[in-house]
């Protein structure tokens, strides 16, 4: 593993425990075991930490996907797998890192947004479209709207105002924000075939 790499996984790690605006260049270094100076020729900054990082999650989530949807047979069965994907994801991201890079790195931030606007819409796009011509998915849904919505729908998970940290865990959320999705956008086909897949026997 490169320097580079083991700088933004250290990063990583303290990011998702304790939130990015509390996590100072000093801490990595102490929690690597390398000096800050190593750290600062690669990077100038923690900003600049951060939006490499971002990048760097990003592509990896996206090389996921796309191999997720090589493996599956029909649309329910990658829409299983995502969720797989997902649970891994979710679980361990902390709420306040979400936050933290909203407010304090707007390019991060930005980055974001860019996969979610141009990568993950038009993936769920492709795979509501697909699903419509399979038979699970109902064909009079507008891909183009639920697309967003649901995307946008992670998002709102995040938002500890809505969700406090205290009361709620992350990854249920998810859960049910995301089975409310699953079963409302398919056909009576396709709620069966959901239910075999999630193992649930029906009456």
């Amino acid at each position: 593993m490169s320097q580079i790499e083991r700088i933004i996984e250290g990063g990583e790690e303290l990011f998702l425990k304790a939130g990015i605006k509390s996590v100072t260049m000093d801490d990595i270094a102490k929690h690597l075991g390398m000096s800050k100076k190593t750290i600062y020729q690669f990077f100038k900054d923690k900003n600049e930490l951060v939006i490499a990082l971002v990048k760097r999650k990003l592509k990896a989530d996206e090389d996921q996907m796309v191999e997720f949807m090589s493996k599956s047979t029909n649309v329910i069965e990658e829409m299983i797998n995502m969720t797989k994907c997902s649970e891994e994801v979710f679980s361990r991201i902390n709420p306040i890192v979400v936050h933290d890079m909203q407010k304090y790195h707007p390019d991060a931030w930005k980055e974001f947004q860019r996969f979610k606007a141009d990568v993950l819409v038009s993936t769920l796009e492709e795979l509501l479209t697909k699903g419509i011509k399979q038979g699970y998915i109902r064909p009079e849904i507008d891909v183009k709207i639920v697309a967003r919505m649901r995307v946008n729908t992670v998002e709102l998970g995040f938002n500890t105002s809505i969700f406090p940290v205290a009361e709620f865990n992350t990854w249920k959320i998810q859960v049910q924000f995301l089975d409310h999705f699953n079963y409302g956008i398919c056909t009576l086909k396709g709620y069966k075939l959901l239910n075999k897949y999630k193992n649930i026997s029906e009456d």
